[in-house]
């Protein structure tokens, strides 16, 4: 199985919780590609047998700028069936807690992706056996469905 995490990540947060969804998925022997979102407009995603896209939230529910024109183009691909599911980092202190996530996930839809899970949303970084438990089971439950589709 070869599938790509894309993600875009200012203060290293997001770029975190790539490494240790990462590490979970390769545990298992699962390919995978990672890139920063603004390096894949123009990708043929439907390429990889899944996608994990993640972003940090900016300002009050925002899409940072360097993924505004992936998930635009995102909404315009071809992706009937490839599993997917979105990730990020946020601050609980804004009202629209890690909407990039929510964004993400809108555009994997649009795309016809399959949702394979809820959207991963870590405070700031997964400094803590909590949220880094949480990353491992996002990546095991992705893994699990993967597992499924291509058996």
């Amino acid at each position: 199985m070869h599938i790509a995490i894309g993600f875009v990540s200012m203060s290293g947060n997001t770029e975190d919780i790539v490494s240790l969804i990462q590490h979970e998925l390769e545990q298992h022997g699962v390919n995978v590609t990672i890139t920063e979102l603004d390096q894949f407009v123009g990708e043929d995603l439907s390429r990889f047998d899944g996608l994990l896209l993640g972003s940090y939230t900016w300002g009050d529910g925002d899409l940072p700028y360097e993924a505004e024109d992936f998930v635009e183009e995102l909404r315009e691909q071809s992706l009937d069936g490839i599993p997917a599911a979105a990730f990020g980092s946020g601050d609980l202190d804004y009202p629209k807690y890690c909407a990039a996530v929510d964004l993400i996930e809108d555009a994997l839809k649009e795309a016809g992706a399959t949702l394979v899970t809820d959207g991963l949303k870590i405070e700031f970084d997964p400094n803590t056996p909590e949220k880094q438990a949480a990353c491992r089971a996002f990546a095991q439950t992705f893994h699990r469905f993967l597992q499924q589709v291509h058996s």
